[in-house]
Order: C-alpha cells, then sequence, then structure tokens
C-alpha cells in the first residue's frame, strides 16, 4: 500500500530528545505516529548527522521500537551518492526535524499537518499555518 510519498526524518531532538552522541528518551508519540505513517503507505527515510557507530545505534533503537526505514541518509535504499553529478538534496515530500522555522510542533501536529496538507506563513517571527489562520476581511472589490 505504498502511496510514493517520502518522509525524511531527523533523529536526534526529532525522534528523541537531543543527547548526542547518546540516545535521549524517545518523544512522546515519536514512534506511534511513524508507525501509523508507515502503515498508511508513508516511505520513511532516517536523516540524520549521525554516522558509523552512532548511526548504527539509532538505526537499532529505531528497530527496537517497531521502525525500520526505506533509505537512511540517502533518498532510496542502495543509492551511491556520485557528488561530480547529483546534489545532496534529499528527495523526500516532507521534512520533519527539530530545527524548522518555529522549531518542533510535535508529533501529533506532525501528523495533522501531514494528513491535512497545511501550509505555512511566517507573520510577525511567528510560524502559523494557513489553516488556522483567520481570514482577512475583504476590503474592497478586488482585495
Amino acid at each position: 500500500m505504498l502511496n510514493n510519498k517520502k518522509i525524511a526524518v531527523d533523529f536526534d531532538g526529532t525522534i528523541v530528545d537531543d543527547a548526542y552522541p547518546g540516545i535521549g528518551k524517545a518523544k512522546i508519540f515519536a514512534f506511534e505516529t511513524l508507525k501509523r505513517l508507515q502503515s498508511e503507505g508513508f516511505r520513511l527515510i532516517l536523516w540524520t548527522y549521525r554516522h558509523g557507530q552512532a548511526l548504527d545505534e539509532a538505526v537499532e533503537f529505531c528497530k527496537k521500537n517497531g521502525i525500520e526505514f526505506y533509505a537512511i541518509n540517502s533518498s532510496f535504499e542502495g543509492e551511491v551518492f556520485d557528488s561530480a553529478n547529483q546534489s545532496r538534496k534529499l528527495d523526500a515530500d516532507w521534512f520533519i526535524d527539530d530545527r524548522n522555522i518555529g522549531g518542533f510542533p510535535g508529533w501529533g501536529e506532525i501528523y495533522n499537518i501531514i494528513q491535512e496538507r497545511i501550509e505555512f506563513r511566517v507573520e510577525g517571527g511567528e510560524v502559523l499555518a494557513y489553516s488556522k489562520l483567520k481570514k482577512e476581511k475583504k476590503k474592497g472589490l478586488f482585495w
């Protein structure tokens, strides 16, 4: 039941509390939300700064909590990165990271954002979801 939508997910500060190079406590609803997204056909990519043993430990921690990723630090499993011929930008539809503009909203909000396809804008230094903004009244014939 793949829907071909890919979600790139950071590890430290997103799936778990930031304790790099250790592994922090799992964020509330992180694994429940990720499992639900996977069951709905989303392909999950672990996109993290971690590498080597620290990356292996993160992957194993996720596996023990019921999440196996479609790819790890790549756009698809088995991707060979060639810096001479391609960009390092990841091919994903959504990026979930604690360093987003406005910070990490929590896993319940993330699930709603993905399901409702909510868009955002920055207003007065705050990130606001379009779906939650008050509609401005039109002042004239065309606006």
